[in-house]
């Protein structure tokens, strides 16, 4: 029993001395008793790049964006705005022996060609990007309008004027009324407006440069010269031009492309569009035909009627933009519609003289010019931004086929009336004036049918 004592007395006196020695340790290394530190935060994750609060809706890169895309449109739709000009030039020069309606047909196929590439264009910069499609529809433009400067035949202008040309075109045009809507939220009516009215810009000063080209060193050249400036503008865009959102991949589906249809705001806002597509050229594209033919205008005067009409659509592009953003955009639209079908029933039918013609110009670019630049932002306001290029693409392919065929039917509608324009004044009022009432239609699929929404 003692051994056994005196053995736990030891042990004990061990423990303490341990004890003892222990904590002469901690108190001389006093930073031993203090506990680790906690490991780091993990780093913030990225905002999602799709919030509505990561849109800037500003600053200078925002603003590049749209003035690069405002050069992509001003070389694209501004050029096809041009169309008034080379149905005249035609009739009286290269196609005299061709028909109204033959020779409007290489206006409708570049609208088409523009418009239907959108539907395979928005895919491609969802996936990957504007970038490639930029650069390369720059060069297919440019290299269309240098072949039409060699064209004389009929078969020669369709290939380069009505299908090359319009190919690059689409390539540049559908990504440039994309871009802008990714980084713009709360003014993306304005923005769009902005970059729309490169259109009425293009449309006002090609025309008045090919025309005072062509008295002086002929149509190659007006149209080579033409190219150059439409170069230099792009190559701009190129530099400065890109969206915000990263690439979102996705496999090439059917549905992708039907899904939108099942949307009853999609659909709706579609069938709105095509309707008002049917009429919106017609004005643009046999103004200055029907002041040579019927009223026996002045050239020198008749050189103008288009760049009035796209001066005025400048204004129609930004403003009611503008005022989308505050009253709504199907609201604005809706109002524009049904002012475009009236001025054409009520101003462009009866008018006896060249006043009439000049103010009506001046009103439909106005009226008509907020169709171009709202249509975007109403795909963009009903639509997941990750596929708004495929959207708005789809919706561009959508209007194509009335952009194909519109102008053939006013020129047969002139034909049949034996070189008359009621006819096809009355359907170009009427069918505008149905495009209105469908967007009246989509806007209270929306918000229902109350009056006081900004919908």
């Amino acid at each position: 029993m003692s051994s056994t004592t005196a053995e736990e007395h030891v042990n004990k006196d061990d423990f303490s001395d341990t004890n003892e020695r222990e904590k002469g340790s901690r108190e001389d290394f006093p930073e031993r008793d203090t506990p680790s530190p906690a490991a780091p935060p993990p780093p913030p994750q990225a905002a999602n790049p799709w919030h509505p609060s990561q849109f800037p809706d500003g600053g200078l890169q925002a603003w590049l964006v749209v003035a690069g895309s405002f050069c992509f449109v001003f070389c694209s739709f501004g050029w096809i705005n041009c169309i008034g000009i080379f149905q005249d030039f035609y009739q009286q020069n290269y196609l005299s022996n061709y028909s109204p309606s033959d020779i409007a047909w290489i206006a409708s196929l570049e609208i088409f060609v523009m418009l239907f590439g959108g539907i395979i264009v928005g895919r491609v910069v969802d996936n990957y990007g504007p970038r490639w499609p930029f650069v390369f529809g720059s060069l297919i433009h440019v290299f269309g309008l240098m072949m039409l400067s060699l064209s004389t035949k009929y078969y020669q202008i369709i290939l380069s004027q009505g299908i090359c040309s319009p190919i690059g075109i689409s390539l540049i045009f559908t990504p440039a009324m994309s871009c802008p809507n990714t980084w713009f939220l709360r003014n993306r009516g304005y923005a769009i407006g902005v970059v729309a009215a490169g259109s009425s810009l293009g449309g006002v000063i090609f025309p008045i440069m090919f025309s005072h080209l062509l008295t002086e060193v002929g149509f190659p050249w007006s149209i080579r010269i033409c190219a150059f400036l439409i170069l230099a503008m792009l190559a701009f865009g190129c530099a400065v031009t890109k969206s915000r959102m990263p690439p979102y991949p996705q496999p090439l589906s059917l549905m992708a492309y039907i899904r939108p249809f099942k949307e009853v705001p999609y659909l709706l806002t579609t069938i709105a569009g095509c309707l008002f597509y049917f009429g919106l050229f017609l004005p643009i594209n046999y103004i200055a035909v029907q002041a040579s033919t019927e009223f026996h205008m002045d050239p020198n005067l008749v050189q103008y009627l288009i760049p009035i009409l796209n001066a005025a659509s400048l204004f129609g592009r930004i403003l009611p933009g503008w005022v989308s953003d505050r009253v709504g955009r199907f609201n604005t639209i809706s109002a524009m519609g049904f002012l475009s079908g009236i001025l054409c029933l009520a101003l462009w039918l009866p008018a006896r003289g060249n006043a009439p013609l000049i103010v009506f110009s001046a009103l439909y670019g106005f009226s008509c010019g907020a169709f171009v630049s709202i249509i975007p932002a109403l795909v963009a306001q009903i639509s997941d931004v990750k596929e708004i290029g495929l959207r708005i693409g789809l919706q561009f392919a959508s209007l194509s086929i009335p952009s194909l065929v519109a102008n053939p039917i006013g020129g047969a509608f002139i034909s049949l009336d034996n070189g008359g324009y009621s006819d096809m004044q009355i359907w170009c009022g009427v069918v505008m004036l149905a495009g209105s009432i469908m967007f009246v239609c989509a806007r209270c699929s929306i918000s229902g049918p109350k009056l006081a929404v900004a919908v």
